[in-house]
């Protein structure tokens, strides 16, 4: 005991972190998994929860018994957190064996989302067989919360220094200084925007394709977006959208709605399905949030026959219908029935059609930057649908690039009239070419 007037000695400083580290002792090593300040579970190889601790039960709103041997991993995910799951998450687990400070999102009690940073490891056996999966889980809700500041600092921080800009307009070296800043941005937009689109279309056997592309302002990025890839040895999927909106947000949503079409076709290429897992990621991730976004898209597939025909299958969410040109030189759109717009609704039906493409048939795929384009001496009608059949009537028989090539020179001629953004994609058959005998 310290006498009055006695600074404490060793021998009590002692005592006091003796009587700190008892304390500790008496909590178990069960106590301190469950009440952990993080979550903590454990899964089989395949996903299914083997272990769980109270603390994550408490985040989900969950009990121990309908989730222990009920649920696996997945599970817990929103649907954007199953998705980068399945297609990022799981992959690099099974190449490294570990993975580090994911982001995911779960499903939370009274269906909220809880924002997660997830770790996980897998735990092998003395023979070197995967045995689980333990899985650590931290609440990333406050660091969410800070990102949130952080956009809304820079987001007021790029207005003000916008309101500068205009306010010293005026000065000459300040005009030389906003037209360098705006050359800049330009380049750097039009970076980004190559970034949204594939730079180039792969080779289709027996098949030719065709892009085109225009932006309506060099200062904006688009909102148009397309792409054409494998699926199997023998189906080709490929895509033509529209999302509302132009500037970053746009980009936001063109970049999530082109990756998610590519993510989705590989585990189920049927179109109206692919349609239905789009429309399902950007309704969670904008429309739930109290952000409504949406886009319009056709997704097909196509896929040759036993006769030498191009069998193509199309599904479409209020996108304009294709056109299909023939062989013998008519023309006519290719319905595509229903098909609401895309990320509106929780949940939206879509319908598919099928057309068989023979060798010299082009399918083509257009935004409707092309048939609302205004025309006339006081830009007061639009282009429409029957002028644009009958262009293409006037055009075929033709290629894909041919088409492509009189759609372009058809798009620069209308001049300012041309107030959004366009993107072309064209499909065709390699037309069979007889052959002739010697004489």
């Amino acid at each position: 005991m310290c006498r009055v007037g006695e600074e404490p000695g060793p021998s009590d400083e002692r005592a006091s972190t003796d009587a700190a580290f008892t304390a500790l002792l008496e909590d178990s090593a069960e106590d301190l998994y469950e009440q952990a300040p993080c979550g903590y579970l454990s899964t089989l190889m395949d996903g299914t929860i083997a272990k769980v601790n109270a603390t994550l039960l408490g985040w989900l709103g969950l009990e121990r018994a309908d989730v222990v041997g009920r649920m696996r991993f997945t599970d817990l995910l929103t649907v954007g957190g199953k998705l980068y799951h399945e297609t990022h998450y799981a992959p690099l687990l099974r190449l490294q064996g570990e993975v580090h400070g994911i982001a995911l999102e779960m499903k939370a009690k009274d269906a909220g989302r809880l924002p997660t940073l997830v770790s996980s490891a897998v735990k092998h056996g003395d023979d070197g067989q995967a045995l689980l999966i333990r899985t650590t889980v931290f609440d990333a809700s406050d660091r969410r919360a800070y990102e949130a500041e952080l956009l809304r600092r820079s987001r007021e921080a790029e207005q003000a220094r916008a309101e500068a800009e205009r306010a010293h307009a005026q000065a000459e070296a300040a005009l030389r200084q906003a037209q360098t800043d705006r050359l800049r941005l330009t380049e750097a937009l039009g970076v980004l925007q190559k970034s949204l689109v594939p730079s180039t279309l792969p080779a289709v056997p027996g098949m030719e394709a065709a892009v085109y592309y225009h932006t309506s302002s060099p200062d904006r990025l688009g909102g148009d977006f397309y792409d054409l890839f494998p699926v199997s040895a023998a189906r080709w999927a490929f895509f033509l959208g529209d999302v509302c909106g132009k500037g970053p947000e746009a980009a936001s949503l063109t970049s999530l709605a082109r990756y998610t079409l590519r993510a989705a076709a590989l585990h189920d290429p049927e179109p109206s399905a692919a349609l239905r897992t789009l429309n399902a990621a950007l309704h969670e991730h904008y429309t739930a949030a109290g952000d409504p976004r949406y886009c319009t898209v056709v997704f097909g597939l196509l896929e040759k026959t036993d006769g030498g025909q191009t069998q193509v299958t199309i599904a479409s969410g209020g996108h304009p219908p294709s056109l299909l040109l023939r062989a013998d030189g008519r023309s006519e759109f290719l319905p595509t029935p229903g098909g609401l717009l895309v990320g509106i609704l929780p949940e939206a039906p879509f319908t598919t059609t099928t057309a068989l493409l023979a060798p010299g048939d082009t399918l083509l795929l257009y935004t409707d930057g092309l048939t609302e384009a205004r025309t006339g001496p006081t830009r007061e009608s639009l282009f429409g649908d029957e002028a644009l059949l009958a262009f293409a009537t006037d055009q075929a028989p033709t290629t894909p690039q041919g088409l492509i090539e009189a759609l372009t020179v058809l798009l620069k001629g209308f001049g300012d009239g041309l107030e959004d953004d366009t993107a072309l994609l064209a499909l065709g058959v390699n037309a069979a070419h007889p052959t002739t005998d010697a004489p």
